[in-house]
This record gives structure tokens, sequence and C-alpha cells, in this order.
């Protein structure tokens, strides 16, 4: 029974074990105060009903769900505290979840389906045109990310930050969507089949021969200027509709609650949506075979999935509309909906950026981490593109073979985030950041292997059934589906998961630093080696045998961070158990057994420990 002084004590020490648990992840801890007041973690909601009065014990049982304290008082009164904010009486509930709540999650669902239905579609019909587009090839899709498409992002960013001060939500939404359809929709049935008289090919033709075969990617750039125009309009798909409009949207109409609840299960509808698209993808991929002779079947595919994109471009805004109209008037939007003075918000410059990432292991670590990743997938992709022209050099087989990729990409990843959890649970955060860059190695020296001893391999290869080319397309296609998936299900939750045994200035200037830095450094560091090669050497064929050696040198480092990285990481969280439970008590001397635990955490328990209490 808490009752009078101990009742202010006990909740306030249960408050503070509440939040610890919070912070920890699990941690679990059995103590005791010398008065005998006990103090537990409170790891889900519950109804304390304290009191003898069974007439107050069944008036309070209503209020179970709603994570009601019952105390009484001195005066034997019997009182409800209620700890968090009650449903409305006799409101219906689904699933666990308010009526208000299932709209919510229903609409934000099918509009984050809609969205990555047509990135898919959009991702593997940009590198199909700009990879088998005349005089082209993957050599082409280094320069583009450099000189065309970071240049126009930053441009685009800069327009979305001007009107985002001149419009409103719903009508920056509509402004920044329509165009994108709009575009979109004129390449396939307006832009495309003028491709012979609107591309320079003679004049770039004639350049060509006075420059040599080396400067052939950056002159292909403009003889198929239209085919990079929607590259550049496929990417910024991603970025902006993906990121900015829709996780915007979602974190202004949801709760922390709901947000808890929705959003990993927005990760899982993701890759449903890429098993989809692949499928759709690979319909109108296969509609060459049904055409007479003479018809353009790439060109009747483009039709066909670019009306898919706008017919799901038009359920976005049509959803978008309908949730503004007639769900949020009836919904409590979080505080954060509502109109707040500005924070100011942690910024750092590239030199200051670059003095805090050289000044501290941890974070030096963890940079390692992030641009090891970005040159690493983007070093492999393209080699393996070009592997896919050469077998594929029909538009319509190239986007078919894309297809398949997105679906059993989908799959595994889907897959993937569901053992994660076993993973982190069972072996920790050292063996979950271990994996993507030994999936990379492993799979790059197979991949590699096929590509630059080609000749030695066919006799092998052939008992299969199979070239040594088709062999090095299935070998890469499979490189590239398990790195990505355990990206998603292990390296972005690691990465995520580093910050949290951080103080808070090491941890809002570290993540500042890695935003400014690392992130464009990996996504355009492995572009510009690439670059390097291919102008020094004349050709990507030719450089081949370099990036290989430079990705098992970026993996060899990789992984030596990770093992630093992990061994920093479980002596801060058990340092962090120790400061939690000493402020969580009055404990002078606090001994802590620890262990790896669920989510690849430290699981600290109270072993021995001396307290002294007040009177």
């Amino acid at each position: 029974m808490i009752v009078g002084r101990e009742a202010s004590r006990g909740l306030q020490g249960g408050a503070v074990c509440a939040s610890s648990h919070a912070k920890l992840n699990g941690v679990a801890m059995r103590a005791s105060s010398g008065k005998g007041v006990s103090k537990r973690l409170l790891a889900s909601r519950k109804q304390q009903v304290v009191g003898s009065s069974s007439a107050a014990r069944r008036a309070a049982e209503p209020l179970a769900s709603r994570s009601s304290v019952v105390v009484k008082s001195s005066s034997g009164n019997n009182k409800v505290v209620l700890a968090a904010a009650s449903e409305p009486e006799g409101e219906r509930k689904f699933l666990g979840m308010s009526m208000i709540s299932l709209c919510k999650f229903v609409s934000l669902a099918f509009m984050f389906f809609c969205i990555l239905f047509n990135y898919t579609i959009l991702r593997d019909t940009k590198d199909v045109l700009v990879v088998t587009a005349p005089g082209s090839g993957a050599e082409i899709i280094p320069f583009l990310k450099t000189w065309l498409n970071l240049p126009l992002a930053f441009g685009f960013m800069w327009l979305y930050a001007k009107l985002s001060d001149v419009m409103g939500p719903q009508r920056l939404f509509y402004t920044i969507i329509f165009p994108f359809l709009a575009f979109f929709t004129s390449f396939a049935f307006i832009i495309y089949p003028l491709k012979d008289f609107i591309h320079p090919y003679g004049p770039v033709n004639a350049v060509l021969e006075v420059v040599g075969d080396r400067f052939a990617a950056p002159l292909a750039i403009i003889a198929n200027w239209s085919y990079c125009l929607f590259y550049v309009a496929s990417e910024l798909w991603g970025s902006v509709v993906v990121s900015v409009l829709f996780w915007g949207f979602a974190n202004q109409i949801c709760t922390v609650d709901e947000a808890k609840q929705f959003y990993p299960l927005f990760g899982l509808g993701a890759n449903v949506a890429l098993i989809f698209s692949g499928r759709a993808v690979k319909y109108f991929s296969q509609v060459r075979a049904n055409l007479p002779p003479g018809v353009d079947g790439w060109g009747m595919s483009l039709r066909g999935m670019m009306s898919l994109v706008l017919a799901f471009g038009l359920l976005i805004a049509l959803n978008y509309w309908a949730v503004n109209k007639f769900l949020l008037p009836k919904a409590n939007l979080p505080d954060s909906a509502k109109p707040k003075p500005k924070k100011k918000k942690e910024k750092m410059s590239v030199p200051d950026s670059l003095k805090f990432l050289a000044g501290q292991k941890y974070i030096r670590d963890l940079a390692t981490l992030v641009v090891a990743y970005g040159i690493s997938i983007n070093l492999v992709e393209v080699t393996w593109k070009s592997k896919i022209k050469a077998q594929f050099p029909n538009p319509n087989d190239y986007s078919a073979f894309m297809g398949d990729f997105s679906t059993y990409t989908g799959v595994v990843t889907f897959t993937m985030m569901i053992v994660s959890r076993f993973i982190f649970r069972k072996f920790g955060w050292g063996t979950a950041a271990l994996i993507t860059p030994i999936v990379l190695f492993v799979t790059g020296i197979a991949f590699f292997s096929l590509v630059l001893f080609s000749d030695a391999l066919t006799p092998s290869i052939a008992a299969l059934g199979m070239t040594p080319l088709f062999a090095a397309v299935l070998v890469g296609a499979a490189q590239n589906i398990f790195s990505k998936s355990s990206k998603y299900s292990l390296f972005d939750p690691c990465k995520e998961m580093a910050y949290i045994p951080l103080d808070q200035e090491t941890k809002v200037k570290g993540k500042a630093a890695i935003d400014v830095v690392c992130n464009p450094l990996g996504k355009s560091g492995g572009a510009l080696i690439q670059q390097f090669l291919i102008l020094g050497f004349g050709s990507l064929a030719a450089s081949t045998p370099y990036l290989a050696v430079c990705l098992f040198a970026i993996i060899g480092i990789w992984i030596k961070s990770s093992i630093s990285l992990n061994g920093q990481f479980t002596e801060l969280t058990k340092e962090d158990i120790k400061a939690e439970l000493k402020k969580s008590d009055d404990a002078d001397t606090v001994e802590v057994k620890s262990k790896m635990g669920e989510g690849g955490m430290v699981e600290g328990e109270v072993v021995a420990m001396s307290s002294t209490s007040e009177d």
C-alpha cells in the first residue's frame, strides 16, 4: 500500500524508472530502498489500484485501459489520477486503434504504397532509358549523378523552400506533385516519340570523333538530354515526393503514439509496393511479343507504365484531398501541427563538420560506415548495369529483368525486416553491423571473378547451362538484392542506434556532421572514383579491375570501423546503464551485471547495491 508522502516518493521513483526504461530499451533491474517501498520499471501502461474498498476497485476497473492510477489518500477517500489522456467514452475501436487513427493509418498506408509503386516503375525505367540509349551505357550514370542530378536537386529544394514561404501546405502539395505527373505523361506520349528529332546525335558524334571515346559518357548526356531529364525527375520523385511530401504530411497529422504504431508497418508496406510494381514492369515490358513487326515495343511499354504512374499519382492527390477534407477536421492533431515559436536548429558548416568528425573516434568510425556504404554500392551497381546491357541490349528485355529484380528485392527485404529482430536480439549490435559489409565482400568476390576471369571460368559455367556474362548478371543481381535488403533491415537501424548512448551535444553535432559531409560524400564518392577511372582508362570495362581493388579496400576499412565502433558502443551503453540507475535511486554504490539483449542493446540487472533513505 502506498500512502501519504511514501505515495509521492513511490510515484516519482516510478516515473524516473519509466523514463530510464524508455531510454535503455529493455534494461531490467530489481532494487529496493530502506523503507520497503517497491520501485519498479513501468514497462507497460498498467493500473495500480490501492485500497481495501471493493467498491472503489470496481469503480476503477473501467479506467484500466486508460493508464489510471488509484491512490488512497490520508482521508480514506479513493481518488483517481489519470496518467495519460483517455479516449472518449464509447468510441469504437478496431485492432486497438480508434476509428480516427485507423482511418489515418489506412489513408497514409495507401498513399505510401502508391508513391513507392510509382517510384519503383520510374527507377527501373530511368536506368533502361539512359543505359540502352544510342551512344550511351552504364558509364553515363556517374556523370549524371554528379553533374546533373546533384545541382538540380539543390535547385529544386531551393525552389521548394521559396514556395513553402508563400503557399499553404495543401496548395504546395499539389503544386509539387502535378508537374511531376505532367512531365512523366508528356514524356511517354510526346517527347519519346520525337526522340529522333530532338536529340542532336549528328553533332555529338562529330565531336566524339575529335575528342575520343574516353569522353563518350559526358557527350551522351547531351545527345540523350530528354532521357537524362527523365532520369533526374525520377530521382527527384524519390527524394521530394517520398521524403518531403509524404513524411512531412505523416509527421504533421500523426501523434507520437500513432507514429510508433504506423511507421514500422509503412516499411513493410514499402516492400509490398516493390513486389507489385516489379510485376507491373515485367508485364508491360513483355508486350513487344504480341506486337506486329515495325512497331516500337519499348514505346508501347513506356506509354503503359507512364499511364500507371499517372493513375496512381492522381490517386495520391485524391487521397490527400480526402484526408484534409473529411478526416482531419474530426481528428485531434498533435501539438506539432499547431503554430510554435521556431527553435534554433543545430547546423554545422562543412569545415566545422570536418573538424568535429576528426576530433572523436566514435563519430569518426560511424562516419566511416556511412561513407563506405555509399561508395561501395555505387562501385558495384554501375559495373553490374553495364553487364545487364550486354546481356539484354533490347530495352524491353532490360526492363523485364529489372521488373523481376524489383520483385525479388521486395520479397527479400520484407523477409529480412522480420528476421532482423531475431538477429538483434540473439547476436547484438556488432553482428548486425557486420552483416552488410560481409555480404558485399563475399558477393563482390564472386561478381568480379566472373567479370575479370570469364574466359577461365567458361567451361565450369557452361556445365551449368549459362554463359559467364549471364552468370555475372545473376550474381550481381543477388549482390544488389542482399546488400540493399541488409542495408534497410540492419545497417540503417544500427546507424541510428549508435547515436543513443552519446551525450546530447555529441549526438546532435555528430548527426549534423554526418548529414552535412558523410551522406553526400558517400553518394558522390563512388561516382567520382568511377569518373576518374573511366576518363583515365578510356572505358568502364578497362577500369573494372581497379574498381574491384577500390571496393575491397573500402569494405576492409568498413569492417575494421564496425568492430571498433561495436566495442565503444557496448562500453558507452554499460556506462549509460549505471548512470541511469544512479539517477533513479538513492543508491551510493551500484553493481551491474550486463549482457546483450533484445534490439542489440545491453541489458543490465542490479546484483548488488547499497542505498540511503529519508525519514
